[in-house]
């Protein structure tokens, strides 16, 4: 899998360049619609396609004195024609150009984050099938549960990433939209046929209906998306870290050589990458309270909105572009501990199997609140010899939790029933359902 470079192209979406390059876009798919409707004529329509063009500095000068940034545009524009520029910006207002051309920008960059979270699945997946079958525990509250593999940790992420998926297709369908309505949303001044022929030539859809700008609810939904996956992202981070922990350490991530921990400590090996995901990741949600905030503008329009999305909409794209990234190359070169997790696995004195113990005894005619009774009780014996510092394994390798069940006379099981229900293959034997389940192979 080609790895392209993490930042550079989607920054190059959300530059001065790129802005007004999708602002010409949508006035040049204007005048073309204004010639198929027979306001424009071929030649005056050629003339602007051909020569129209814009010069940063230049705009930037003119809207010092303007303080109108799209009026700046089109003035630099028009001093590039002759008189057919009259027809430049016809029958429009700013946000008809504004709200498409930057319909355009998340258009494109949402394509950038699909790919990115598509990379992501990829990794994990190839992940998943390497660790299927690698036993370690499962932990609720923090403490041990019961066996599961680390091949179902990573499918879980995969589906949780896979959700993420959804949500930002369905947020570039809905973001995926132009208005040509004019200044009031009336379309007084430009008939909807010339919405319909700009936002076709633009690859987008018209907007059923907008006032004098395209509804922020679609902003906010496409943020709402980013911030989702965000979560999801930094879920997996955090998991990291925990598996760095010294006195876990399953995980890891890669260390060059080279690299630095500490300029203190020189042992130090810390997870940098998966903490600084989780910044990331933070920040990233951090946009979606004022795109929230967004929707609920004055009557038709008013401008308290700009200003957010002059901010939200680059950082939060380019943040989750790094963010994803960083975080593929991660999973892609995380070190894996298959010992340690199964040492791990065994701290507890074989602890984990109590429920297998549990479901035996009701078939032996034993209620459950006394089998839970039972049980209970010698787990709580296991406890208090792994506090007091006694091995969680005897000398023959059985497990303190095996001992204490196999002189409890009221469990009645036999040896080999009780030694059964030590067998890590009974946690595993569901995993190739599973993983059919989540990758669908």
């Amino acid at each position: 899998m080609v790895q392209r470079y993490a930042r550079k192209e989607m920054e190059e979406k959300w530059s001065l360049q790129a802005k007004y390059d999708a602002w010409l876009k949508v006035e040049l798919a204007a005048v073309r619609a204004w010639n198929k409707l027979g306001l424009i004529c071929d030649e005056d329509r050629d003339k602007i396609c051909k020569n129209a063009k814009f010069e940063i500095e230049k705009i930037d000068e003119i809207e010092k004195i303007t303080k109108h940034d799209v009026i700046a545009f089109l003035t630099n524009i028009s001093e590039n024609l002759g008189d057919e520029s009259r027809f430049l910006h016809y029958g429009m207002t700013s946000s008809d150009c504004i709200d498409t051309a930057v319909a355009l920008q998340i258009k494109d960059s949402l394509e950038l984050i699909i790919l990115d979270v598509q990379n992501l699945k990829n990794s994990i997946k190839k992940r998943a099938y390497e660790h299927k079958n690698t036993l370690m525990v499962g932990r609720s509250h923090g403490i041990h549960g019961e066996p599961i593999t680390f091949g179902l940790v990573l499918a879980i992420w995969y589906d949780e990433i896979d959700h993420s998926l959804d949500l930002l297709k369905h947020a570039k369908n809905l973001i995926s939209v132009g208005k040509i309505s004019g200044a009031m949303g009336n379309f007084a001044h430009a008939p909807l046929e010339l919405e319909e022929l700009v936002c076709e030539d633009l690859g987008l859809k018209p907007a059923p209906i907008s006032n004098q700008i395209i509804q922020r609810d679609r902003y906010a939904q496409v943020l709402s998306a980013l911030a989702i996956l965000a979560s999801s992202c930094e879920k997996i981070a955090v998991a990291i870290r925990h598996y760095q922990r010294s006195e876990v350490y399953e995980c890891e991530e890669y260390f060059a050589a080279g690299q630095k921990g500490s300029s203190a400590m020189p042992h130090k090996r810390n997870p940098v990458l998966s903490e600084n995901i989780t910044g990331l990741c933070r920040m990233i949600r951090s946009f979606v309270m004022p795109a929230l905030e967004n929707v609920a503008l004055w009557h038709e329009r008013d401008i308290s909105h700009s200003s957010v999305e002059r901010f939200i909409l680059p950082d939060a794209f380019i943040t989750a572009d790094f963010m994803l990234n960083r975080l593929t190359n991660l999973i892609d070169k995380l070190l894996i501990y298959p010992q340690n997790m199964l040492k791990n696995l065994n701290l507890t004195g074989g602890l984990v199997f109590s429920q297998r113990v549990l479901l035996e005894l009701p078939k032996r005619g034993i209620s459950r609140e006394n089998a839970y009774k039972i049980v209970q009780r010698n787990a709580m014996k296991v406890w208090s010899d792994l506090q007091n510092g006694k091995n969680a394994l005897n000398q023959d390798g059985k497990s303190l939790f095996l001992e204490y069940l196999l002189d409890d006379d009221e469990l009645n099981l036999s040896k080999d029933e009780i030694e059964k229900c030590f067998d890590y293959s009974y946690y595993t034997k569901n995993v190739d359902k599973i993983f059919k389940r989540v990758f669908k192979d």
